[in-house]
């Protein structure tokens, strides 16, 4: 699947996205409480590049956790980043944000960013040369030794361990009510658009893309979540 393809799956998806996206609530709540503490020593003004970052969970999280920060918010789907800019100004926070539609090298120049967030956007790159790149753009928004927090899917495919989690993550979505062939079809659909990989393997990414070693501090089922700083 290309840019194109995904941004378009992701302008359909964004009316009601969050909504669709309540069972998966506990697992992004985890992520988010750990995240508050891994970026709890940044400046008091802090500047936060927030990497594909769909209707702007994370963004919420932090914004109100973190009153003084300011955020530049990227997402090549308008559609999200309209719902994304929406929450903001809901929630009376728009007004430390940037909103960027557009991919990383589209940003305009900006002052570099203390830390960034990128959840559940690289495993979409399925070339392992091109997902350490978009690392690298990441590394360069960023002052040396700014924090990176990162999270995709994860897991040895094919392994016992990987068809174990799929029947549970599996049962999860339907709410156990397993309808048939859905394990197939899930299994399937990551084949061939998401480049789920080990966790040694992701981490070598990052590593590649300008960061020091990750270092994983969450898992929920097969989100696997690291945080390194970019190398200096």
């Amino acid at each position: 699947m290309n840019q194109d393809e995904l941004k378009a799956i992701f302008d359909q998806q964004a009316s009601g996205y969050e909504q669709r996206q309540k069972k998966l609530a506990p697992v992004h709540e985890g992520l988010h409480f750990q995240l508050e503490w891994i970026l709890s020593d940044l400046p008091r003004e802090a500047r936060i590049l927030c990497v594909g970052l769909g209707t702007g969970a994370e963004l919420s999280y932090l914004a109100n956790k973190f009153p003084n920060w300011s955020f530049t918010a990227v997402e090549p789907s308008g559609a999200m980043l309209d719902e994304c800019r929406l929450r903001a100004e809901k929630e009376g926070f728009s007004s430390r944000c940037m909103f960027h539609e557009g991919y990383l090298e589209s940003l305009p120049d900006v002052e570099l960013h203390d830390a960034a967030t990128c959840f559940m956007v690289s495993q979409f790159i399925i070339d392992a040369e091109a997902r350490s790149n978009f690392f690298h753009a990441i590394a360069d928004r960023l002052h040396p030794e700014g924090i990176l927090v990162s999270a995709d899917l994860s897991s040895e495919v094919g392994s016992y361990e990987y068809r174990a989690l799929l029947q549970a993550w599996v049962a999860m979505l339907h709410a156990a009510n397993v309808p048939s062939g859905a394990i197939e079809k899930t299994h399937a659909a990551w084949a061939k658009d998401v480049a789920i990989l080990p966790p040694d393997d992701v981490k070598s990414i990052i590593r590649r893309g300008g960061f020091d070693s990750p270092v994983q501090f969450y898992q929920a089922g097969f989100v696997h979540a690291w945080f390194s700083k970019r190398s200096p």
